[in-house]
């Protein structure tokens, strides 16, 4: 089973978001870039937990930006939690951050 949870935010950019997850977290965040996504930051807990950072404007084809999250165009970052099972104490903690709401949460 794999546990996927969208966490966004209007308070933060995504860089400034992952320097405060990181300190809350105690956890490195690579900065990244890809066509597709633009600019993002990656973590990978020791439980093999993936939490990415990134904005919800992302680069389109046609210079023009698109949403990642096109349900919630009022949200300017978003982190992606993907995990093997329900990650509950991290749960906890990114909803304790101020301005942070989960969004979306699946499991298959």
């Amino acid at each position: 089973m794999t546990v996927s949870d969208i966490y966004g935010t209007n308070s933060s950019t995504a860089e400034e978001l992952a320097g405060l997850l990181a300190d809350r977290l105690d956890v490195t965040f690579t900065e990244r870039e890809s066509d597709y996504l633009g600019v993002y930051f990656l973590a990978t807990l020791a439980d093999t937990t993936r939490l990415q950072i990134q904005p919800n404007a992302i680069p389109g084809d046609d210079e023009e930006d698109d949403l990642y999250d096109d349900e919630h165009p009022d949200v300017s970052a978003l982190v992606l939690v993907t995990s093997r099972t329900a990650a509950e104490p991290l749960s906890d903690e990114l909803s304790a951050v101020g301005g942070l709401t989960r969004l979306r949460s699946t499991r298959n």
